[in-house]
């Protein structure tokens, strides 16, 4: 029988014990005398992290291999943190309790910059240097993948290696290279060099970076031939074939997404200008329809989960999600599963799929129309008219809904007053278009809910070169939103809600900033900064002291228009999408033109170097 890394007597001192137990159903347990033990870990809370898809795929996929034994750990929680720290607990799996400090990999899956103080948790209690230049042949490479790693520089100093793109095409070659290492008595650097010639594999300690006078980066070159100049994102192209979990982990306690998660496609044919999944992931691929048929039947018979959710960036646009609602309806509707379809676009056939699967008095509609104005939605080629949403509206209200969250940005490139005004009356627009519905035929009171986020430009969207706004300038902005909806016909039925502003001028910086930010981060942590994500541990005038302290001006990474032929800190990475393509959208959006869908007509964005996927459907 396992040991448990903490006492019965911390366990029940504790918020939430079964946070740290681990045998959880559908976890894995082996012998310990593997090949290779790896160490996969989502640096914020369990519940959050055993929400992630991303990691039960990979969880599934290294763990088919008899040579791997991939385990699990997540950030302990500040009353955990306080007490290992006090007892000197080192950090451990869950599934055999074991420090991570003894394995021979940490995969750190690092999905939102405002994780990266609780990175550093991690390394440290697990005894890990936090920096890779001190790391020894005693400690574990540290390895990092997601989202945030198309700008890893911010981070480089405290990994060894980065993977750039999805999981499963390279991870198996790494491993093996590994293996072959591990008992030829070769240098650390040794195995790095090598493993940088791997396709997608990015080793920080292998470049030199210089910078100009005025602060710029001057050039990134290689200090070894093994190092390419370029690194690749890594793509699986046929996402049918591939590995998927059918019996993925089911926690103890309620996560943030408690439910069984069929992803339908990767990618998205949309092209919003600000959204960088849409041009990481691209090309749109799709999986088949018979295999996810059978993973449905798979996952709802080995977790015993009552709800499935389709995942996808836009669902609406998998070709055959009519048949593969119809399937789920027919099949499980009858046995009391539920079904959540996120991110679908509102017509008619996701009004009619929804009012089969939702319980319409107890759900609300979601609209992301993401700007107030026709001219500003046309400057984010959001592809959504005024038109569309209020005949969208106007349809779920007369099915019965009465309930409608809507999602906007403030901040973005070009927004006028007259924008943010726009937000208020496209509410009062959707509020009036209740009330046009016979009053029989409501379903009680009509409720409005508008919630806006600051707008950061992020790394590898036409927006790149784009200025943010100080926080004094988004809390304006706000602040004329909600005085527009106070002036309102139908105020009373529309609620305001907006992001916090320093929180979001801190994420620009970290999704932004060069290697020079690392040093900002080490300190913000070493003075108590974690969980920043969560609002009531942010700490933003620790922060401020950080950046102070280090020297490092954030104005830098944000309020600063970039030049057209700046060298970004990510441009080393090559993800398909062309920069040239990227600088062509960033002029067509100043002059508020619209590029169409994928599916409408090819844009030449790059993409179609996978050979693959939308870009060869015809």
């Amino acid at each position: 029988m396992r040991k448990l890394a903490l006492s019965d007597e911390i366990l029940l001192k504790i918020d939430k014990p079964a946070r740290y137990i681990g045998g959880e159903v559908n976890s894995v347990m082996k012998d310990k005398n593997v090949a290779i033990r790896f160490c996969m870990c989502f640096p914020d809370v369990y519940e959050i992290g055993m929400s992630h898809l991303g990691i039960q795929i990979l969880y599934d996929m290294f763990n088919r291999r008899d040579d791997i034994w991939c385990e699990r750990v997540y950030s302990p929680w500040p009353d955990l943190d306080h007490v290992m720290r006090e007892r000197k607990i080192p950090l451990f799996a869950l599934e055999s309790q074991d420090p991570v400090r003894e394995f021979d990999f940490l995969g750190i899956t690092i999905q939102y910059e405002m994780c990266y103080t609780n990175i550093l948790q991690v390394l440290e209690l697990s005894g890990i240097p936090l920096e890779a230049k001190d790391r020894t042949a005693d400690h574990p490479f540290v390895i990092g993948g997601g989202p945030c790693t198309y700008n890893p520089e911010p981070l480089a100093e405290f990994f060894d290696l980065f993977y750039i793109g999805e999981g499963e095409t390279q991870y198996f070659r790494l491993m093996d290279l590994y293996k072959e290492w591990k008992g030829s008595g070769r240098t650390r650097e040794a195995f790095l060099r090598e493993a940088a010639q791997i396709p997608g594999i990015y080793v920080p300690s292998l470049y030199e970076v210089s910078y100009r006078e005025d602060g710029t980066l001057a050039a990134m070159e290689p200090r070894c031939p093994e190092a390419p100049q370029k690194v690749s994102k890594q793509i699986v192209m046929d996402v049918t074939d591939t590995y998927y979990p059918e019996r993925p982990v089911v926690p103890y306690v309620k996560a943030t997404q408690d439910r069984g998660v069929l992803e339908i496609q990767r990618g998205c044919i949309r092209g919003c200008r600000f959204c960088q999944a849409g041009m990481l992931y691209r090309p749109t691929r799709e999986r088949d329809l018979d295999m996810l048929k059978k993973k449905a039947y798979a996952l709802l018979k080995n977790t015993g989960y009552e709800e499935i959710s389709l995942s996808s960036l836009s669902s609406s646009d998998y070709s055959q999600l009519g048949e593969l609602v119809h399937f789920l309806i027919d099949e499980f509707g009858s046995k009391g599963i539920n079904i959540s379809l996120p991110s679908l676009r509102i017509d008619a056939f996701s009004l009619d799929v929804m009012s089969k699967v939702q319980d319409i008095k107890k759900s609300s509609l979601t609209f992301a129309p993401e700007a107030g104005s026709q001219r500003l939605r046309d400057v984010i080629n959001k592809g959504l008219t005024e038109e569309v949403i209020l005949s969208g509206a106007g349809q779920a209200f007369e099915g019965g809904w009465s309930r409608v969250k809507l999602y906007f940005m403030l901040g973005l490139p070009t927004e006028t007053e007259e924008d943010m005004k726009g937000i208020a009356h496209l509410a009062e627009k959707i509020s009036e278009r209740y009330y046009e519905v016979p009053k029989e035929r409501r379903n009680g009171k009509c409720q409005i809910v508008v919630s806006t986020s600051f707008f950061v430009p992020k790394p590898f969207t036409p927006f790149q070169w784009a200025q943010m706004c100080t926080k004094e300038e988004f809390l304006h902005r706000a602040y004329v939103v909600n005085h527009e909806i106070k002036e309102q016909k139908n105020k009373k039925s529309i609620k305001y809600n907006w992001h916090e502003a320093d929180v979001t001028v801190l994420e620009g910086v970290l999704a932004r900033g060069d290697r020079r930010v690392a040093a900002v981060i080490r300190r913000a942590y070493e003075k108590g900064c974690l969980f920043d994500s969560w609002g009531e541990y942010f700490r933003n005038e620790l922060w401020q002291e950080a950046f102070a302290e280090c020297g490092v001006d954030p104005d830098f990474y944000t309020v600063r228009e970039r030049a057209e032929d700046e060298r970004f800190p990510w441009d080393f990475i090559d993800i398909g999408v062309t920069k040239k393509f990227l600088l062509k959208e960033w002029h067509k959006a100043r002059g508020e033109q619209v590029t169409v869908n994928c599916r409408q007509g090819c844009s030449g964005c790059g993409a179609a170097v996978y050979g693959g996927g939308v870009c060869h459907e015809h």
